[in-house]
């Protein structure tokens, strides 16, 4: 048995680090062997070495956020508890310290797990990227903040949003309204987003002057969208004919982001996913980027990921 102390400077820096009621302590207590103590000015860890070790890593990391002035969240303790199982908790003090950009509140919008920096550095880098994941793992709502970025730094003229109309059981055509209402609720995740960060006004101006466009994908075909920024969701729902067809929509100066869950697809019995043959045909392609998500990236409430994980492993268990 080992025992580390690591000295706190007050007692709301215990606080933070433990979350209110201890929510966070208690969080941590039920994933390990070691005892945990908050005395006076002093975190006390005893138990196996290797374990007090990651634990040191892991109070010292969160220890530094806070005193940067980041409180942590339920969610970040979990994922860099499971960073410090392997001594990778110190990644996070990169993770936390650049900002994408603010809200229009002024929130700043961070990465929140190493997989999502992957995808934010590869879409910086690459003009075709695909984020392929579970949801919560915040592919297309990075992907929107990028465009935001983007298009405020003039880097491109426009940003397009594209979903294919291919939804759990449900046709296009019996849905009532015109186009635009018809189409509005498959696209309400990526509106979600351009609400967060730009706020509904600058929104709605930006889709009146057509700096914003929203389009299903059928209609995308025969154009060539030049100095923009595009983004792709649901392709998971795409066939392999859309999906040729949408890339081969790239122009000089765009970026082109596609985001999907091929756990997901809704595409009719016998249909192949255009999401699952690009990433098999393009993969040797030096330029296109492949960022595959895990279920330690999902970013949403923690029952989230636990869902996840127990859906793949009865899939698994199928097969």
């Amino acid at each position: 048995m080992t025992t580390v102390k690591i000295p706190l400077d007050n007692a709301s820096e215990g606080q933070a680090l433990f979350g209110p009621q201890d929510r966070y302590l208690k969080l941590i207590e039920q994933q390990v062997e070691s005892t945990i103590l908050s005395r006076e000015a002093e975190i006390v860890i005893t138990g196996p070495r290797e374990e007090t070790e990651s634990l040191e890593q892991l109070f010292t990391v969160l220890l530094e956020l806070v005193r940067g002035g980041y409180i942590p969240t339920e969610r970040d303790i979990s994922y860099a508890l499971e960073l410090s199982r392997t001594m990778q908790a110190d990644q996070l003090l990169d993770l936390f310290k650049g900002e994408i950009t603010t809200t229009y509140r002024g929130k700043p919008v961070r990465v929140k797990t190493i997989g999502q920096r992957y995808y934010v550095s590869t879409i910086r880098k690459k003009d075709i990227v695909f984020g392929i994941g579970p949801a919560g793992t915040g592919k297309t709502y990075l992907a929107v903040v990028l465009a935001i970025a983007a298009l405020k730094e003039g880097a491109v003229k426009r940003i397009v949003l594209t979903r294919p109309a291919v939804e759990a059981g449900e046709s296009l055509g019996f849905l009532p309204g015109d186009l635009q209402e018809k189409v509005d609720p498959y696209l309400r995740p990526l509106y979600d987003a351009l609400h967060d960060v730009m706020g509904p006004d600058q929104s709605a101006k930006a889709f009146e002057r057509g700096l914003i466009e929203v389009a299903p994908l059928a209609y995308m075909r025969g154009r060539t969208l030049e100095d923009s920024f595009i983004i792709l969701d649901e392709a998971q729902n795409t066939t392999p004919e859309q999906m040729k067809m949408f890339l081969t929509r790239l122009g000089f100066g765009s970026k082109m982001v596609i985001t999907g869950d091929v756990t997901q697809i809704d595409l009719p019995r016998g249909k192949n996913s255009g999401l699952i043959e690009a990433s098999k045909i393009l993969q040797s392609i030096d330029e296109i980027g492949f960022i595959h998500f895990s279920e330690s990236d999902v970013v949403r409430h923690s029952l989230v990921q636990q869902i996840i994980t127990a859906y793949n492993e009865n899939a698994e268990n199928q097969r």
